[in-house]
């Protein structure tokens, strides 16, 4: 299940992973506000949290994912993954050099560090 991560600035998106994450979930609520949000900004910010209960992706997920980046490719400003889930954070890390944003890694502790973050001006 995806939840939206509310009180965030223009062009910062939010969300929180929860449980098992679906094709639906992507299509049906991060795929719909990524494409709302890009008819507004040119570039975006993201802020991506699994939470405590988060046990994964499915496949269809995965897929979502992966096309909803392609898309977008160079339409990413700054992309915040907060997650302590360790296959996840080895992932982020081996494959962060490819995403064309400013990408960092916070673990579940530091969300507040990622939120301000991810929110800030390239001036500050």
């Amino acid at each position: 299940m995806i939840a939206h991560i509310e009180g965030l600035p223009a062009g910062t998106l939010g969300f929180r992973a929860h449980g098992q994450v679906t094709a639906a979930d992507y299509e049906n609520i991060i795929v719909p506000d990524v494409e709302a949000a890009f008819a507004l900004n040119r570039k975006l910010r993201l802020l991506y949290v699994t939470a405590e209960d988060f046990t994964g992706f499915d496949p269809g997920a995965m897929w979502d994912d992966a096309k909803l980046g392609v898309r977008h490719f160079s339409s990413w400003e700054r992309i915040a993954l907060v997650t302590d889930v360790g296959w996840l954070r080895v992932t982020a890390t081996a494959f962060g050099f490819a995403i064309p944003a400013q990408f960092r890694l916070f673990h579940g502790s530091d969300l507040a560090e990622a939120t301000r973050w991810v929110a800030e001006n390239e001036a500050a």
